[in-house]
């Protein structure tokens, strides 16, 4: 079981950053991919971005592709979401996930551990 808890969501300008982290703990995360995902009121969850588990492999929507970065730190159990350049669209709560076996992949089915979310709203 792997428990994941995110954090440093918040209210940013438009064309502002914030970064996001999401803390694993519980059986080692070393060798799990992690995502990202967001989802807004009255729309589906939908792919941000993801990273495998050695950090060399990443992939990105493409409504984010330039402007957003993950990244993580195995030692520290920890993957974090670098949002720069926000748009008010990019509002969302944001998600991260760890699937444990497979190839990299931008399906939320996928995933096999989420965390709780936290909210990012971009004020245009």
């Amino acid at each position: 079981q792997v428990h994941l808890v995110e954090s440093g969501g918040g209210l940013v300008q438009a064309g502002g950053s914030l970064r996001l982290s999401c803390a694993a703990s519980g059986r080692t995360f070393i060798t799990d991919d992690a995502g990202w995902f967001r989802q807004s009121p009255g729309k589906e969850r939908e792919f941000v971005a993801a990273i495998g588990w050695t950090g060399a492999s990443t992939h990105y929507a493409d409504s984010v592709q330039g402007r957003f970065t993950i990244s993580r730190d195995t030692g520290k159990n920890m993957v974090y979401l670098q949002m720069d350049s926000l748009k008010a669209e990019d509002t969302a709560v944001y998600y991260c996930a760890a699937r444990s076996n497979g190839p990299l992949t931008i399906y939320a089915d996928d995933y096999d551990y989420w965390g709780q979310g936290t909210q990012v709203t971009v004020s245009s």
